[in-house]
């Protein structure tokens, strides 16, 4: 299951990167109507926003895992705000199964708050600040101490199918596109899964 996951995201990586505008975007909120292909959900800010989605919708889930899941030799992703000695200190970590190795590699901008980041890496050494860890992560071209404290959410992948996407579900839709009436269209949907809300 998750191979296949992992296939599709490196299909809609490439489209995406061979695509031209329009920019494709990010939808946070929580689903409130499904008819057919077509999700209706509500954002934030308390617009509710339409996407459409294919007959083949890759739907991932989200679910909780703890600090205690993070181990040397994993592939994290962490989205990050400000430092703290040295560290960027993590608002969030999302641990990808194998089988998404390499997914999204690197140290970008975010916009989950202002002046976020985001890191895809892989986890070297961890050590302990306080009453945190200081993890230590690779990517392609450079390196990051990120530091996760108890307040960190941390999150791991689950498979999931268009049967857990039903109202009330909490959502985080990466590279929706906006149409020209409006509308979104995007290839896959992150779910929260009991309960978890997508954190990044």
């Amino acid at each position: 299951m998750m191979r296949s996951i992992a296939a599709v995201l490196v299909a809609v990586v490439c489209a995406s990167a061979n695509a031209q505008p329009p920019v494709p975007g990010r939808i946070r909120g929580t689903l409130e109507g499904v008819d057919g292909n077509l999700l209706t959900v509500k954002a934030r800010n308390g617009e509710l926003v339409n996407v459409k989605v294919p007959d083949n919708v890759l739907v991932v889930g989200i679910a909780k895992a703890s600090i205690a899941d993070i181990h040397s030799g994993k592939f994290i992703g962490t989205t990050t705000v400000g430092e703290r000695d040295g560290a960027l200190v993590a608002l969030e970590v999302h641990i990808f199964p194998e089988a998404m190795r390499g997914t999204g590699e690197g140290h970008r901008d975010w916009d989950l708050r202002p002046e976020s980041k985001m890191t895809n890496a892989n986890v070297g050494d961890i050590t302990n600040m306080g009453d945190g860890k200081v993890l230590t992560v690779q990517y392609k071209g450079g390196d990051k101490k990120i530091l996760v404290t108890p307040r960190t959410v941390v999150v791991s992948y689950e498979p999931a199918t268009r049967a857990d996407l039903k109202p009330g579900v909490p959502v985080f839709i990466n590279a929706a596109e906006k149409q020209a009436d409006g509308s979104y269209t995007a290839p896959r949907v992150n779910v929260g899964l009991r309960g978890q809300i997508p954190p990044m």
